[in-house]
Order: structure tokens, then sequence, then C-alpha cells
């Protein structure tokens, strides 16, 4: 399933081609809103949109206004729901939130601003969106491993933070890996699964949900032609030492956030000691494993043992992010 910022932004390059757009980004929500902050939608004057603010609330108000001529400054923030806009029109729970609202004419520059936001939400790098309003945005490199969107902004600057969304790339099949799919799916994360055995296959592919990529093809080789990137956790939960092992001698080489492989802490001693003979890992490598996987849960079921696994995927995610974004401020 694509990212729905990955299409807003592919539908605003191909309406920029001809004819200007408007790209919205939710900045701060109060009370109840469906969409959470730096969640976009791209519109033309012709009436049409991809993406969404508000769940339906406010577009059909925001459409009339940018056919009328309003939003035509490089960069404005207005407010919808109570004290903004439309008083008369009303929010969940009597909610309200401001926007973002870029206006994009067609030339190269703005062209060239999408493209690198693009590559951006699909895992190239992160960006840091500076924007001192009226004028146009600003695009920088910026660390970091998470896709959580990061909004910060006072009365006049804004920044945004723009990188893929989490991804959790789980080797092989089981009923753990079951429930760290389904765990995962429902935290954000993108879930890819790549098994190519074709027993294990039958058993368990029929319970993946339809949200879940699955790859019928060894983890090991689909690492090697695909790579993964920095917002990446992957995990071998097969208990099988080729598999696993050779998942983590491909992984070791990417920039994924997090590694870990499935096992007692007999196994787990025993598979570094192979990792560092065989593959000739160094200690820096073997300390980027997680194993045994997972917090310390005292966990026996497969979906105890997987809610330790991605709680503990999860800490390491948002401390990452914590550590590598600036502090907001007002």
């Amino acid at each position: 399933m694509q990212h729905l910022d990955i299409t807003v932004i592919h539908q605003a390059l191909d309406w920029l081609q001809h004819r200007p757009v408007w790209l919205c980004t939710v900045l701060n929500t109060y009370g109840s809103a469906p969409r959470s902050p730096g969640s976009m939608m791209v519109a033309d004057a012709r009436h049409h949109f991809c993406g969404s603010l508000s769940g339906g609330c406010i577009e059909e108000d925001f459409l009339q206004r940018i056919a009328g001529g309003e939003f035509q400054a490089a960069s404005q923030v207005v407010r919808y729901g109570e004290g903004g806009l439309t008083p008369d029109i009303t929010l969940p729970c009597g909610g309200s939130l401001d926007i973002l609202i870029e206006y994009l004419t067609p030339d190269d520059t703005n062209r060239g601003a999408l493209q690198q936001i693009s590559a951006a939400l699909t895992g190239h790098y992160a960006l840091e969106k500076s924007i001192i309003l009226p004028y146009a945005c600003q695009l920088n490199p910026s660390p970091g491993i998470s896709g959580r969107h990061q909004v910060m902004y006072d009365e006049c600057t804004i920044r945004l933070y723009l990188a893929a969304p989490p991804q959790l790339l789980i080797a092989g099949l089981s009923s753990v890996a079951l429930y760290c799919a389904e765990f995962a799916s429902a935290l954000g994360f993108h879930v890819v699964v790549c098994e190519n055995r074709s027993d294990v296959l039958d058993s368990f592919a029929p319970q993946l949900k339809p949200d879940i990529t699955l790859h019928r093809q060894f983890p090991a080789k689909y690492i090697e032609q695909n790579g993964c990137h920095a917002a990446t956790a992957v995990v071998a939960l097969t208990h099988d030492p080729r598999m696993d092992d050779l998942t983590l001698m491909e992984a070791i080489g990417t920039p994924a956030f997090y590694l870990g492989a499935m096992g007692s802490q007999r196994n787990s001693t025993r598979r570094l000691q192979r990792l560092q003979t065989i593959a000739g890992f160094t200690p820096a490598q073997l300390a980027r494993i997680h194993a045994p996987i997972g917090l310390a849960l005292g966990s026996k079921t497969p979906a105890e043992i997987a809610l330790a696994v991605m709680a503990d995927i999860v800490r390491y995610k948002n401390h990452s992010l914590a550590s590598s974004l600036p502090v907001k401020k007002g």
C-alpha cells in the first residue's frame, strides 16, 4: 500500500506540469481532528484534490476559495474551526486546525522541490523543510531515522521534518512474525515480509492482512537487491540459522536502525559467535544486533513475544528521532 503523502506529492508533480497547485499541510490540531499534524493534501483550481485535511469537513470550502482566487502568496497559514475562516463549519467535537498553504506555480524550482520531497518520503534521505511566511520553502538535509511527521512553528517560521514512514522488514514467516506484522501495521509501519519456503507460505501467507507486502523471496536476496532505508527495522524470527544468519549478514551493510533475531540467550550467543567467525563481523557490527530480540517482558506466547519485539523497535525509533531533532519552542 502506497503511503498517502507519497501519492499526494506524485499527484502534485503531475498537475504542476500544466497548472498551479496548492500544497496543504496540517500544522496543528485543537480538540478532536481526524488528520494529524504533517498530513498533506494537494488541490488545483479545477476543484480537483488528492489527500485530505479533515476527512471531508473543510475540503469543499477550501476548493471554493482557491477557485475564487484566494491564497495566492507563496505560503500562508489559515485556521479552520473555532476562531478560523469559517466559524459556521464545525469540526468533530468542536476541534480546529491550522493549515500551511503553499501556492506553487509550474516552474523548475517548484518541480525540483517536490521531487526532493518525493525522494525523502521514499527513503532516500531525510529533509527539513523551512518556511518564513509568506515566502517559498527551503529544503535542507536532516539527520534522523523516523518518518513520523514533526512540525515546529511560531507566528512566521515553520519547520517540517520529512522522511520515509518507518518500515518493518520481517525475514521469514512464523506465528510470532504474524503478530509482529499486525502490531507494526497498527503502529503505522510499512510492513514487508520475505519468505521463500513453500511449506511455510502455505501455512502462514493466507493469514497475512491485505496491507502487508509479501515477497516470495529469500530475505537476504531481497535485501541484497533492494536494500533498505534508515527508517527500517529488520527482524529475523524463524529459528532457522541459515535464514536468520544470512539475513543479518546482508542487513548489516544497510543503514537500518534496528537489527534483531529471535532466540534464547544461549542460541543468540552462538549466533553472534558464528557471525564473528564466518562473516568477520567486528564488535561494532555485532553490537548493532539485538539478540535475544525484544524487551525483557517475560514473554511466553507468540503474541507476547511480538509485543516485546515491537515495543523495543518503537523505543529505539523514538529515541533516535528525539535525539536528532530540535526541541519545539513557543
